[in-house]
C-alpha cells in the first residue's frame, strides 16, 4: 500500500533532479524549459497526494490551473526558441545577452 510519504518522497526527487538540472546545465535552453517543466509536475504531484490524502478536490482543482499555466509558458517558450534559432542558429543560453536592446 503506498501511503502519503512514498508520494512526497518522489515529488521531492523529482523536484530536487530539475533543480539540479537547472543549476549544472545553462547552456541549452530546451534542457532548462524540460527541468522548469519537471519541477511543475512535481509539484502537481504532491498537490494530488495532499487532495486524496485529505479528501479535498480543491488541490485537483488547483493542478488543473497550473497545467493551463505549463502549457502555455510551453508554447511560448518553444516560440521563444525558434525565433532565438532563426536570428543567431544557436539555442545557447549564452548568447542571449546579444539580443539586449
Amino acid at each position: 500500500m503506498l501511503t502519503l510519504t512514498h508520494y512526497l518522497v518522489l515529488g521531492a526527487i523529482m523536484f530536487a533532479v530539475s533543480v539540479f538540472g537547472i543549476f549544472m546545465n545553462r547552456k541549452n535552453l530546451i534542457v532548462l524549459l524540460m527541468a522548469i517543466e519537471l519541477m511543475l509536475l512535481s509539484v502537481n504531484m504532491n498537490f494530488i497526494a495532499f487532495s486524496q490524502f485529505l479528501g479535498d478536490t480543491a488541490g485537483q482543482i488547483f493542478v488543473f490551473f497550473i497545467l493551463t499555466v505549463a502549457a502555455a509558458e510551453s508554447a511560448i517558450g518553444l516560440a521563444i526558441l525558434v525565433v532565438l534559432f532563426r536570428n543567431l542558429r544557436s539555442i545557447n543560453v549564452e548568447d542571449l545577452d546579444s539580443l539586449k536592446g
